[in-house]
């Protein structure tokens, strides 16, 4: 980053998408992406050449509530103009929720304490075209207790290298703060907060644990598979369209995610019933 560029305000924002039509958060040489729009609707209302930075890549299909992004602009006009101004330029299944000028140390990424993904797995008979937008449609005679109890062992930190790649070196180390899965019917749902995540290793997570719900695998399987760091043993991740980043969270107020997922919270998705 140049000095001059150094020098521009700070804006952080939260986003919101619906990540169906979306190639994943980070621009891609061709394709579709959320950082690519942001950075389009951008230079287009201030006319300058504007870098974005987030919180996390999600990947293709995957959707976002509380997606954190932070970008430096030269504007001259009221904070509430760029909010509307990027608004009435983004498409249709992106929108900026909240904007305010952030301190100049913040990175969306580096800054965060934790993370706040949940999946959502759909229970109904047959197939919903629209409901299945938001979820994986599964069978309903899934054992919750033992996905449950075998959930509680990923609890602390540990190595996930069964689980996922990291997004850079080698590091496969994780904290996971929070775990928990809940109904909602028609719904259920796979909360988790972590420090951060490998890449995929929510939708590896949610499928494994999948696998001990329909009777394939045992609570101290899934265990020793957690212990074993060995990818191949895990499940396919689960698809991306259960999944949503819901919220991300920075030094002081890293409690308040806590207070969240121990709530019933109303389902990532509009068309939750």
């Amino acid at each position: 980053m140049t000095e001059p560029e150094r020098q521009k305000p700070l804006y952080r924002a939260v986003i919101e998408y619906d990540g169906s039509d979306f190639l994943g958060f980070q621009i891609q040489a061709e394709g579709r992406t959320v950082q690519g729009e942001l950075e389009q609707a951008l230079h287009r209302l201030c006319q300058q050449e504007v870098r974005v930075a987030g919180s996390g890549r999600t990947d293709a299909g995957v959707h976002a509530s509380g997606q954190v992004i932070a970008f430096r602009v030269d504007w001259m006009h009221p904070i509430g103009d760029l909010h509307r101004g990027l608004n009435a330029l983004l498409p249709t299944d992106l929108s900026v929720s909240t904007l305010d000028l952030a301190p100049a140390n913040f990175h969306p990424r580096f800054s965060a304490v934790a993370r706040w993904y949940r999946y959502q797995i759909g229970q109904w008979p047959g197939h919903s075209p629209l409901r299945s937008r938001y979820a994986w449609e599964l069978d309903p005679d899934l054992n919750v207790a033992a996905m449950a109890a075998a959930g509680e062992r990923l609890i602390g930190t540990h190595n996930f290298a069964a689980f996922g790649q990291p997004p850079q070196g080698e590091n496969t180390v994780r904290q996971v703060i929070n775990v928990r899965w809940h109904s909602q019917p028609p719904y259920l749902l796979f909360d988790i907060i972590a420090n951060a995540f490998l890449r995929r290793m929510v939708r590896t997570l949610v499928a494994t644990l999948v696998w001990v719900g329909q009777g394939r695998i045992t609570v101290a399987d899934f265990e020793a598979l957690l212990k074993s760091r060995d990818r191949s043993l895990a499940a396919p991740p689960a698809p991306p369209q259960g999944l949503c980043l819901m919220a991300v969270t920075y030094p002081p107020d890293h409690i308040i995610i806590e207070r969240q997922i121990n709530q019933d919270s109303p389902a990532a998705v509009p068309l939750s019933d």
